[in-house]
């Protein structure tokens, strides 16, 4: 049973967060995990920004950042993979959702997807695994029936 939670830690109503509740599972379902645990926490630019500084050494904000807990893949607390967390700022996604023309729902899948394939291991440092990684999140959004563009 994966225990997978969307938490809304900006004082921001958010009609979208059903949306995420429904992604992350579907998710976890995509890669056929099972016995998973992640979170997915909306936060606004100041608190990214300081989690992007502490963590990342980099004084800005950031759209989204993944906390991978499982470097190796081991099964931990009663058979249950913890793979870690997922940030997004709200600040970030509605900036974006300009910039790109598309929905704020549409933007926090892919964020939330993103996040979620670096928790699985998946980077994009060198070109080659940067295609794989966008190849493939474009594939989940499609099959998850988020487009690209507002309609």
């Amino acid at each position: 049973m994966n225990q997978i939670e969307v938490f809304n830690e900006t004082n921001e109503k958010l009609k979208e967060i059903d949306e995420l509740n429904n992604l992350v599972y579907f998710l976890a379902d995509y890669f056929n995990l099972d016995n998973i645990t992640y979170n997915v926490i909306i936060v606004d630019n100041e608190t990214i920004h300081k989690l992007n500084k502490e963590y990342r050494n980099i004084d800005r904000e950031t759209d989204v950042i993944s906390f991978a807990l499982e470097d190796d893949k081991t099964i931990i607390n009663d058979n249950i993979r913890v793979l870690g967390d997922i940030y997004i700022s709200i600040d970030k996604a509605k900036s974006q959702t300009k910039e790109y023309n598309h929905s704020l729902k549409r933007e926090l899948c892919f964020l939330t997807t993103h996040g979620f394939l670096h928790l699985l291991g998946y980077d994009y440092m060198k070109k080659e695994e940067e295609k794989i990684m966008f190849d493939l999140q474009d594939k989940i959004l499609e099959k998850y029936g988020v487009s690209r563009r507002r309609k």
